[in-house]
């Protein structure tokens, strides 16, 4: 390993390759501005999508609700019968 360094972005703090910090951490209010930046920098990456993307994504989610609640409620039936089955159907 190099003598580099390595800017830590969450502290702020510039860190040598073995780990020690070199500088002090940064104080509450400078933590505050450095996670809106990072917010910022973040929603600049966001693309939006367009409105057939939209309309086949919101399909295919439907869909699979769906499907899952086929799952679940033939489940529900399956295991309904077994109880029935094993402990008998109540008069």
């Amino acid at each position: 390993m190099g003598g580099y360094m390595v800017q830590e972005e969450a502290h702020g703090e510039v860190v040598a390759a073995g780990g020690t910090p070199r500088e002090k951490k940064l104080n509450f209010f400078q933590r505050i501005a450095l996670f809106i930046r990072q917010v910022f920098g973040e929603l600049r990456k966001v693309v939006t999508p367009t409105r057939q993307e939209l309309l086949k994504f919101t399909g295919v989610v439907l869909g699979f609700v769906v499907v899952m609640m086929a799952v679940v409620y033939s489940l529900d039936l399956f295991f309904t019968w077994v109880v029935q089955v094993v402990f008998g159907v109540p008069s």
